[in-house]
């Protein structure tokens, strides 16, 4: 790919890319084998790039380190400035350069390069292979090389950077003192190790060569265990896309300041709290990876103000940077009690929701003490929804939503109904009744109010009129009205917001849209930010409500897409895109970071909930199973539940699932038939005919249940809806 602009996506139905992925006429279709199967999952993942493609590489320690550079020549408009190594948000080093036997050896002067989601690889003339990893938890950047005997010699650069000899490296840091890069070398290898003291980064440098083989094989067994073995996957052609994705989102899973999620790389290497908890269900949940789900939820609310004076008491941090908190978000605080809903349904574990509670009711009755209206509204400056873009230096908005928008209303009405959920856990009836009572209002007033024309408006104004600007946010808040105003909503956004690469933040024939995300000379960034730029972590709404309202196959287009970006690129998903392509492109610009947590982990959990649609409420002693799979994909998938699994094989036609060491009432939902319930114990199996409703349970291969699920007389599927085009 040329630098950012992925103009060489191949077109017509015959052209193939390195991946292996076809495109067609708007949507990618998943017609051919990404790879060969490999009995390592991770060697499968391999992304072949030359200098033209010029991929993008990211790696983590899953603290609070990161190294960034691409396969051949670092020179992305947007994202060269961050290459090297980042501790804590402070780049260390920039660059790395090597001689061998007095050779410089020069990235944008090699051959072919390899990445995977644990190594970059490149290969020199001479057949000299150089291969750079980082390792969990540990300050320090490795390099390997094959083809020759000689041990490199590495010189590190960077602004700051001061270099004492050709071992012993120094940079300042923020908060006082200084960084220590020790740099060791021995045949074929190098390592610079990062420490506040001298000593400290020798003897990692030192550990770190004779380790390196086993610290290697811990981070590889880490990352083959969240794509196999409990958490195998294989979805015919999309199969290794999913996984990269999965492993990509896994990476921005961290412990820079607690444990949190990065909200994307390179430059936004910290925390936010909108962004952490729209990705908790996709990034841990949908993976079954409880226990880390469990600590960010415990370390996020540890920096809860507390403070019943202030004005944002109750509220979750919007930012979590090593040395700051910042409080100026409304919706992150809805996203943090709904995904301990969510933690809760998935796990089980109705314990943390005891011990949360207070952070819950401080939560609720903070908003109810300075951020609601009459009408039980929650309230919000121009800039506190997930539309945040400011203008230096005055600070106004660039797409003003004051100050009562409508995902904020249908984020508040869940945090209130989980809140009366954890009320009644923690036998508190008084606050289940209140909450309650608040959540009605705002339902009850939310028609009145926001529709307008049969439409949904953005927002309220502060007089109470509301604007109704074509945005992608009454997508959130189809919850709050009726089925045919959902239906008339969806067929009403979707031809004007929808573009075959992802899901737009401003109608194009509005005044203020702008095509083009990062257009210098023409207008700031930031004025298109949510004024007409694409989103991609939009699309995990937009898909999920085309699949509930019975169009799975209208949803799939933009899910294929996006696993086509993954192995296009890094692997990974970008934070933002074009809405257009540029003159002469087919398709267009990536934008923004090119690894955005919630970009991934949106399309994970839609995945995993509305495509193979398993869906835990364990709170419940229930979990909904509603496939809804394209008539081209085959499913075999494992899935960590509660205390078990659950395998699901899954085709258009045929559906099983399998629990192990679990069992509960599956909410058994197949299109077009009314639900039926069907308890499930440990060990049997649950068979269902798609085309048909016929269900029967099976233990050791014998029926011992049968039903016959029945037709529902009022599901209507959608009619076709049309996606946008460029106008």
């Amino acid at each position: 790919m040329k630098k950012n602009t992925p103009t060489n996506f191949p077109t017509g139905s015959n052209a193939s890319s390195k991946s292996g992925l076809r495109w067609s006429a708007g949507a990618a279709l998943l017609a051919v084998p990404l790879f060969c199967w490999a009995k390592d999952p991770l060697t499968a993942l391999r992304l072949p790039s030359d200098a033209t493609q010029n991929r993008e590489a990211v790696f983590t320690n899953k603290r609070s380190a990161f190294y960034q550079t691409q396969t051949h020549r670092n020179d992305h408009p947007e994202h060269a400035w961050f290459r090297g190594f980042t501790i804590a948000a402070e780049r260390i080093f920039s660059d790395a350069q090597f001689r061998i036997n007095g050779k410089v050896l020069d990235p944008a002067q090699g051959g072919t390069a390899e990445l995977t989601p644990n190594e970059l690889r490149r290969v020199y003339p001479g057949n000299v292979t150089e291969t750079v990893r980082l390792f969990d938890n540990r300050d320090v950047v490795m390099w390997s090389f094959t083809g020759t005997k000689a041990a490199p010699e590495l010189e590190l650069q960077g602004d700051g950077l001061r270099r004492i000899n050709a071992s012993h490296y120094v940079r300042s840091r923020a908060a006082g003192g200084e960084w220590h890069v020790a740099v060791k070398t021995a045949p074929q290898t190098a390592v610079a190790a990062v420490a506040t003291s001298f000593k400290e980064a020798q003897q990692l440098a030192q550990l770190a060569l004779k380790q390196n083989q086993q610290w290697t094989a811990q981070r590889e067994r880490r990352l083959r265990s969240l794509i196999s073995g409990p958490h195998a996957l294989q979805a015919g052609d999309a199969t290794n896309a999913l996984h990269w994705i999965t492993l990509s989102m896994d990476s921005l899973v961290t412990a820079q300041r607690g444990d949190g999620i990065y909200a994307g790389l390179p430059w936004f290497q910290e925390y936010w709290g909108r962004d952490s908890f729209i990705a908790l269900p996709g990034a841990t949940l949908v993976t079954g990876q409880f226990e880390v789900a469990s600590r960010i939820l415990r370390s996020f609310a540890e920096f809860q103000n507390r403070d019943p004076q202030s004005p944002f008491y109750g509220r979750l941090p919007n930012i979590v940077k090593p040395a700051e908190l910042d409080y100026h978000t409304t919706d992150g605080t809805p996203r943090f009690v709904m995904a301990l809903r969510d933690y809760v349904d998935y796990s089980g574990d109705v314990q943390l929701a005891r011990t949360l509670y207070p952070v819950v009711s401080a939560s609720i009755e903070g908003a109810l003490k300075n951020f609601t209206d009459k009408s039980g509204y929650l309230l919000h400056a121009d800039n506190e929804t997930w539309m945040d873009a400011r203008r230096e230096p005055d600070k106004a908005s660039y797409s003003p939503r004051a100050n009562r928008a409508n995902d904020i209303q249908a984020l508040w009405v869940q945090q209130l109904k989980a809140g009366v959920a954890f009320a009644k856990l923690n036998n508190r009836p008084e606050d289940a009744e209140r909450w309650q009572q608040v959540a009605d209002r705002v339902r009850s007033h939310f028609s009145r109010d926001f529709v307008v024309d049969d439409a949904i408006a953005d927002h309220l104004n502060a007089d109470g009129t509301p604007d109704t600007q074509i945005r992608p946010n009454a997508l959130f808040a189809l919850d709050l009205v009726d089925s045919d105003t959902q239906r008339r909503e969806l067929q009403r956004l979707w031809p004007q917001l929808v573009y075959p690469w992802g899901v737009a933040t401003l109608g194009a024939k509005d005044p203020g849209f702008l095509p083009y995300h990062w257009a210098p000379g023409e207008w700031h960034k930031d004025a298109a930010y949510h004024n007409g730029t694409v989103w991609p972590w939009l699309d995990g709404v937009a898909m999920q409500r085309m699949i509930e309202l019975g169009r799975p196959d209208l949803a799939w287009p933009l899910f294929q897409f996006n696993l086509q970006t993954a192995l296009n690129t890094n692997g990974s998903l970008p934070e933002t895109m074009d809405a257009y392509p540029r003159p002469g492109a087919t398709l267009p610009r990536f934008t923004g970071t090119h690894s955005q947590a919630w970009s991934l982990s949106e399309q994970l959990r839609v995945w995993h909930q509305y495509f193979v649609g398993v869906r835990p409420q364990l709170s419940q002693h229930e979990v909904t199973l509603a496939p809804r799979l394209p008539s081209s994909m085959q499913v075999d998938q494992t899935a960590r539940i509660g205390t078990g699994t659950l395998r699901t094989q899954c085709n258009a036609q045929h559906c099983q699932w399998t629990p192990t060491k679990i069992q509960f009432t599956a909410n058994l939902s197949l299109l077009g038939f009314k639900t039926l319930q069907v308890p499930l114990q440990s060990g049997e199996t649950l068979i269902a005919q798609l085309k048909t409703g016929s269900v029967q349970v099976q233990r050791r291969g014998h029926t011992v249940k049968h039903w016959t699920a029945s037709r529902d007389p009022q599901w209507t599927p959608l009619p076709d809806v049309k996606m946008a085009r460029p106008l």
